[in-house]
């Protein structure tokens, strides 16, 4: 389930054997892990590392780098700007490292998120809570079967960060398809003209939302199914394919992350994504 790579740079060229090892990992479900690759906070910056800098309503500040906006918060003014300038340093470091590393072409730059917060002591209701094992899934934006990336840096001066990492994503899904109930006609049409989501989900997106849903509901799989214990060191960065992989935030605090998107079939074997392998176990086409 975890996949130690020894990069101790950002950028390449890196070796021919060690990016072959990397694309057979991630594209099978393991959570590549960088212990020897810290993102480095400069000394003006370190005053961020502080709950204090979130504004309490959501659980991330997010940026959008194609804006420059930022949202949820409390800093304002040279703070703030400060504070967006660290989150950009860190999202074009992570891409360039994607993209220098892994083989896929027009990869998408999505947002960038600071977790200044202490995961423990948080309380959320169940399908909110990423304590427990989870797919990720979008609830406002589709994917429509496009894969979700996502590289975490844990940049706390002391505390790791605490993860469980579960089951095969097939085994994931056999257990909890028999438990979706059938797609409600017109449901993703209504939600679009509405302005929940920003697009029409498809019936793969409303499939991955309802085994997000079943899964963090069922007590006896969150107790009893398979998993890992992962301990992520301060300094230390992981890669992770977060819609096939089965993951649980436990613990930690001051997390950088920045979440890519890309297609299918950029992939070196597409069978893998989780849409080929819910459309094997429907039998019908999802997007």
């Amino acid at each position: 389930m975890i996949e130690e790579l020894p990069l101790t740079q950002w950028q390449g060229p890196f070796d021919a054997a060690v990016k072959a090892r990397a694309l057979e990992a991630l594209e099978s479900g393991s959570v590549l892990y960088f212990p020897q690759l810290p993102f480095r906070l400069l000394e003006s910056e370190t005053e961020f590392l502080d709950a204090r800098v979130a504004d309490g309503k959501a659980k991330n500040i997010s940026l959008d780098h194609t804006t420059g906006k930022m949202q949820a918060s409390s800093l304002t003014g040279e703070r703030a700007v400060r504070l967006a300038a660290l989150m950009e340093r860190f999202g074009s470091s992570a891409a360039t490292l994607v993209n220098d590393l892994l083989p896929y072409q027009n990869v998408e730059r999505a947002r960038t998120s600071f977790r200044p917060v202490q995961v423990k002591g948080r309380s959320y209701s169940k399908i909110s809570d990423d304590r427990l094992l989870h797919i990720d899934a979008f609830p406002t934006r589709p994917m429509h079967g496009r894969r979700i990336l996502r590289f975490f840096a844990n940049v706390a001066p002391s505390s790791p960060r605490h993860w469980h990492v579960g089951q095969p994503f097939e085994e994931f899904a056999r257990r909890f398809l028999p438990q979706v109930g059938p797609h409600l006609p017109g449901k993703s049409w209504l939600y679009e003209k509405l302005g929940v989501t920003r697009g029409k989900r498809s019936l793969y997106d409303e499939l991955m939302l309802s085994l997000h849903d079943a899964g963090k509901l069922d007590s006896d799989f969150q107790s009893n199914s398979q998993h890992q214990n992962v301990i992520f060191a301060p300094g230390s960065c992981w890669l992770v394919f977060t819609d096939q992989v089965l993951h649980a935030a436990l613990g930690g605090e001051f997390a950088l992350e920045q979440t890519f998107h890309l297609d299918v079939a950029q992939m070196r074997e597409p069978a893998r994504a989780p849409i080929r392998v819910l459309e094997r176990l429907s039998g019908k086409a999802l997007a």
